[in-house]
């Protein structure tokens, strides 16, 4: 399989504490990947760097979107970033509460519209083409995760898993190859974790969408994960399979804990 992000020697400094000390990572096309770890391992650092809401103090970042050449992003705008095909979520959910769910697809859906400021005063017919076309794909979106009928209801009115599966509708809604999700499951229900899960691999299975998730419930990590990445005070300190991180005993003293075994 092809690379679609490949970090490199990924370092951030804040003042004189270094968050991150030259922490490798890839993803292959078509991968699920889990970044676990301690609180104040690194973790939303390591997301905010890809996403350019930090530029590290050294490293590369690099993504291999299919069928285009690799780029370094190192720094990239986060606008940018989501035109190049990155999309996340965030710990905390950041929806617009007042407004529909449709329309809060729709924001993420302008990432791709092409009528500029003029069109949308002018309101010429490609405009209005247009917008009728980031209606359709809106809708047809929260068709397939289960949202479509509730597309008039406000954000803020969803139960709290529909909101987090809107948080990620509004996110594919941007046409990502590579989806970043942290703590998607966090606050949810057993209910609503299982949901998550199955829609989590439906992106990656039928969107063919690559997936990087932070995540704290180690039932959903092991259940789904391809590979394992584990971070600690800000330093990689295993990857690998769900079995090979559940048995690694450098993981198991500092994070899992002597029970994980047994629990898995």
């Amino acid at each position: 399989m092809d690379s679609v992000l490949a970090v490199n020697k990924l370092t951030m400094d804040f003042g004189g504490l270094r968050a991150l000390s030259a922490v490798d990572l890839s993803i292959q096309q078509g991968e699920i990947v889990a970044l676990i770890g301690p609180n104040g391992a690194g973790k939303t650092t390591f997301f905010n760097c890809v996403t350019g809401i930090y530029a590290p103090a050294e490293g590369d970042i690099l993504i291999s979107p299919p069928g285009r050449e690799t780029r370094r992003i190192n720094g990239v705008k986060i606008n940018k970033g989501t035109e190049l095909g990155l999309a996340r979520t965030f710990q905390n959910i950041r929806l617009f509460p007042n407004m529909t769910v449709l329309e809060n697809v729709m924001i993420g859906r302008h990432c791709r519209a092409k009528a500029g400021v003029l069109g949308a005063l002018l309101r010429d017919r490609r405009t209005r083409r247009e917008e009728h076309q980031i209606v359709e794909s809106s809708y047809e979106i929260l068709a397939k995760i289960g949202l479509a009928d509730q597309v008039d209801d406000l954000a803020k009115n969803l139960p709290y898993g529909a909101q987090r599966r809107l948080e990620i509708a509004r996110a594919l809604a941007t046409e990502p190859f590579l989806l970043l999700l942290d703590e998607p499951a966090a606050g949810m229900n057993p209910r609503e974790t299982d949901e998550l899960e199955e829609l989590i691999l439906w992106i990656r299975n039928e969107e063919k969408i690559s997936i990087l998730m932070i995540e704290h419930d180690m039932r959903i990590v092991m259940s789904i994960s391809d590979r394992i990445f584990v971070l600690d005070h800000g330093e990689k300190i295993a990857e690998g399979t769900a079995v090979e991180i559940r048995e690694d005993p450098v993981v198991i003293k500092d994070y899992l804990g002597e029970d994980s075994r047994n629990d898995a």
